[in-house]
């Protein structure tokens, strides 16, 4: 086992850059990602990448990195055009000039980095080291929603001063449940956070010391990295009972588009 001395694995920052994981194939959603990366999927006409990053800017997290792999270069090209398609135009054709109006602004500063085509989740979080060695850092996929506060799981880890701290959650029931009124039906229970113990629901906080973990470009974040870290006692534990879901087939991308169009979609905490 490590030995660590616990007053030198936080490094304090104000504001910690974000890592999307953004390169994977998506092969259970093939009828999407044929012709797209899975975090360009759309849930409500905008790319479930999106909603993440709303998500993470309305606790105040607004400089990301995102880890190209898979047909990176559709989510390069939805920031280069993202003022353009996302406010109204004036385009004079005689002159060849192009005026923005009511123009979109996030406050986001996006790198957008091609770690590699068949790389794992840790190999991608290690080529980005150069970027990401000076400072705690927060990561997550490119196919997951949730209302968890972050500013709270990074006070949690912060305060549990290890190296990496992962969100658990409760993994939503696979079907909808009945309930009796003795030998009659009385209603019909919608799929819930009501699954069985808990599991990695991705939002993770990590300080540099973790790149010691991550061996290579086939090294794994989820059974390498995390297993490894646990067995040092350098990983804790964020629970989070509220909403999260990620978007793994084509049932969950249309749960997803249901609670959108309800008008109050839980992950939404932005305006």
């Amino acid at each position: 086992m490590r030995s660590l001395p616990l007053d030198k694995t936080i490094v304090t920052t104000t504001q910690p850059k974000v890592v999307l994981l953004a390169g994977g194939f998506g092969t259970r959603l093939a009828e999407e990602t044929e012709t797209k990366p899975k975090p360009m999927v759309e849930i409500g006409g905008h790319p479930i990448l999106w909603h993440i990053m709303k998500h993470y800017g309305f606790h105040g997290f607004n400089e990301f990195v995102v880890a190209l792999g898979y047909k990176g270069e559709a989510i390069k090209k939805f920031f280069v055009d993202y003022q353009n398609l996302h406010g109204d135009l004036t385009i004079d054709l005689v002159r060849g000039h192009m005026e923005r109006e009511d123009q979109v602004h996030e406050p986001w500063v996006v790198h957008l980095v091609q770690t590699g085509h068949d790389v794992m989740t840790g190999g991608r979080i290690r080529r980005l080291r150069s970027q990401l060695e000076q400072q705690t850092f927060m990561v997550t996929y490119g196919d997951g929603v949730s209302n968890v506060n972050l500013q709270e799981l990074l006070a949690y880890h912060r305060a549990h001063k290890r190296l990496a701290t992962v969100t658990a959650v409760r993994p939503p029931a696979r079907f909808g449940g009945i309930e009796f009124d003795g030998d009659f039906v009385s209603r019909f229970i919608e799929k819930s956070q009501i699954g069985e113990g808990w599991i990695n629901g991705g939002f993770l906080v990590f300080e540099p010391g973790v790149f010691d973990y991550l061996d290579g470009d086939y090294n794994s974040l989820e059974s390498d990295a995390l297993e490894r870290l646990a067995a040092d006692r350098q990983l804790v534990a964020f629970r989070h009972e509220g909403f999260w879901q990620c978007m793994d087939t084509v049932r969950d991308k249309q749960f997803l588009e249901r609670l959108w169009s309800d008008g109050h979609p839980p992950w939404r905490v932005w305006r």
